[in-house]
């Protein structure tokens, strides 16, 4: 069950960024897993970058030389980074839209400053451009013809996986002033940005409670259609089959979250995959 040697740095980088995906890819088809390893390699490269840089500038030089390669379509582009390399590889052999890795970039920009998340739907829309378009460009990979049913699912899945992230990264990124949550979830819940950012308290604690229902919201949306995706598309949907776990496991810690992580154990998540990968969902 495992991809090419070739494939051996990407599936290590993607192991290390995000198991579910690592456990994920490996049951997709063999001759899929290293197009879909580039994808998941790429998104976890560019989500790390903040984590590299001390300043924004680096970090939009970064995103600029990544459009930059994308956009060049041309032999040698990206040569010397075997992530850029495996992801123009995989664009090619399955005519993805390179429109949508632009966006996909732009939509990152947001990560490299402090502003504070605008609107609820805001942050669909970050989420959509990032999670949710893995999400379905992996589809595509996996089955073309069957991807164009799979956007609208694409997009709930994705909003779920991206929040749920997010709220696993929500201590990390107050520390360094961060707010993905919207200001005006904030403000319902009777707090601010700068307010969140700062302290805790019942007021966060409401917003963290909001964000953990609007990815319910989402996943249950993802649930309802489900049952027409395709199962020669289903291992790009297999991240979210631990998420309805992890919220479960959130809610009603909303205050532990505000300074922790929260997860479920591997094995758990490994059988949750593994139960949807074999059935799907119902």
């Amino acid at each position: 069950m495992s991809p090419s040697t070739e494939s051996q740095p990407l599936l290590d980088l993607v192991r290390a960024a995000d198991r579910d995906r690592y456990v994920s890819v490996l049951y997709a088809p063999q001759d899929r897993r290293a197009d879909l390893l580039a994808l998941d390699a790429f998104d976890a490269e560019i989500s790390a970058i903040r984590d590299r840089v001390s300043e924004a500038l680096p970090g939009e030089i970064r995103l600029q030389w990544w459009r930059d390669v994308i956009a060049a379509n041309e032999a040698g582009a990206g040569a010397g980074h075997p992530v850029a390399e495996a992801l123009l590889d995989a664009i090619r052999r399955n005519n993805l839209p390179r429109e949508t890795f632009q966006n996909y970039l732009d939509a990152r920009i947001f990560d490299l400053y402090d502003d504070p998340m605008p609107t609820r739907g805001d942050l669909e829309g970050y989420c959509g451009e990032t999670s949710a378009a893995i999400v379905q460009l992996s589809a595509i990979v996996l089955d073309p013809k069957a991807a164009a049913r799979t956007a609208g699912m694409a997009g709930h899945a994705g909003c779920a996986l991206g929040i749920v992230r997010l709220l696993g990264k929500l201590g990390q990124h107050r520390r360094r002033g961060q707010c993905f949550v919207p200001k005006d979830i904030l403000s319902a819940a009777g707090t601010t940005p700068q307010e969140f950012v700062a302290g805790g308290g019942p007021n966060a604690a409401r917003a963290v409670a909001a964000m953990i229902a609007l990815a319910r919201e989402h996943l249950s949306a993802f649930e309802q259609s489900a049952a027409g995706l395709p199962a020669t598309a289903r291992a790009a949907f297999l991240p979210v089959a631990t998420t309805g776990a992890i919220l479960s496991k959130m809610a009603g810690r909303e205050e532990e979250l505000l300074t922790a992580s929260l997860d479920i154990a591997a094995w758990r998540k490994h059988w949750l995959i593994f139960r949807r990968a074999a059935k799907g969902w119902p």
